[in-house]
C-alpha cells in the first residue's frame, strides 16, 4: 500500500474564464491522474474561479493592463494556497501572463507550449488557427509557435474570425452548441486546409473541442490545447522530484 497521503504536486488553476472550459480542465486533470494511477487517485488542485463578465469586458475594451492587474491578485492566492505549478485555462489571457508571470516564483505551464510539441512531433509546419480575435490577430501565440516549435500558424478572414469570436462569447462559453456553428468551423478548416494549405487546426480556444473535434475531420490533425495542457500538468505534479 502506498504512504499516505500520496504524494502530487498540487495545480493551481486560474479559471472562469470560462466556467466551461474551467469545468473541463478539472476533469481532464482529475482522470487523467486517474488513469495514470488507478484505485481513487485524482489530482491535487486549487482552483481560482474569476468573474466572466469582468474577462470579457477587459479583452472588448483591449484593456490589456487592467486585466492584467485583475489576474495578477487571483495567481498571487494560488501561489498562497500552496499551488506548485499553475495553468491558465484560457488561450487569450496568456498575453498579459506572459509579462507577469517573470515576477512568479512558481512556474507556469504556457498552453501553447504542450501544443507546439505535439505539432512539431507531427512534422507538421503551417497550421491553421482557431480562437478568440486576440488569439487570432495578435502575434504572442504565434510567435511562441514559430520561434519554439517552428510551426507557422495562419489565421482565418475577417469575416471567418468574427463568426468564429461571436460563436465563442456568444455560445461556447455558456455551454451552447449548435450544428449550424459546428458547420461553420468545419467549413471554414476545410477552406483554409485546400486553399491556404493548413496541415492541422489549433483550437486555440479552451472550449472549441466542444464543438469540434478530431473524430469531426479525420484528414486534418487537430490540437486540443485544452487536454494537451492538461496532460502536461500531470506529467509535472506526478514527476519524482
Amino acid at each position: 500500500m502506498p504512504v499516505r497521503p500520496l504524494g502530487q504536486k498540487t495545480i493551481g488553476v486560474l479559471g472562469g474564464c470560462s466556467n466551461v472550459a474551467t469545468a473541463e480542465y478539472y476533469r481532464f486533470l482529475n482522470a487523467g491522474v486517474n488513469e495514470r494511477l488507478g484505485g481513487w487517485e485524482i489530482a491535487e488542485t486549487l482552483i481560482a474561479g474569476m468573474n466572466f463578465g469582468n474577462i470579457e469586458a477587459f479583452v472588448r475594451q483591449d484593456d490589456w493592463d487592467g486585466l492584467e492587474a485583475y489576474t495578477r491578485t487571483k495567481i498571487e492566492g494560488l501561489v498562497a494556497g500552496g499551488a506548485e505549478v499553475l495553468l491558465c485555462v484560457s488561450n487569450t489571457l496568456h498575453k498579459p501572463l506572459e509579462i507577469l508571470m517573470t515576477n512568479i516564483a512558481v512556474p507556469m505551464i504556457h498552453i501553447a507550449d504542450p501544443t507546439g510539441q505535439a505539432m512539431s512531433d507531427a512534422g507538421l509546419k503551417k497550421v491553421a488557427l482557431f480562437g478568440t480575435r486576440p488569439v487570432m490577430q495578435m502575434s504572442y501565440l504565434k510567435d511562441r509557435f514559430r520561434e519554439s516549435f517552428g510551426v507557422e500558424t495562419i489565421s482565418p478572414t475577417e469575416e471567418e474570425q468574427d463568426d468564429i469570436d461571436r460563436i465563442i462569447f456568444n455560445e461556447l462559453v455558456k455551454n451552447v452548441m449548435t450544428k449550424e456553428s459546428k458547420a461553420r468551423y468545419l467549413e471554414i478548416a476545410e477552406r483554409m486546409h485546400h486553399e491556404e494549405g493548413a496541415e492541422g487546426l489549433i483550437l486555440g480556444c479552451t472550449e472549441i473541442f466542444l464543438l469540434i473535434d478530431q473524430p469531426d475531420m479525420s484528414h486534418l490533425p487537430m490540437f486540443n490545447t485544452a487536454k494537451l495542457h492538461c496532460e502536461a500538468a500531470i506529467d509535472f505534479a506526478l514527476k519524482e522530484t
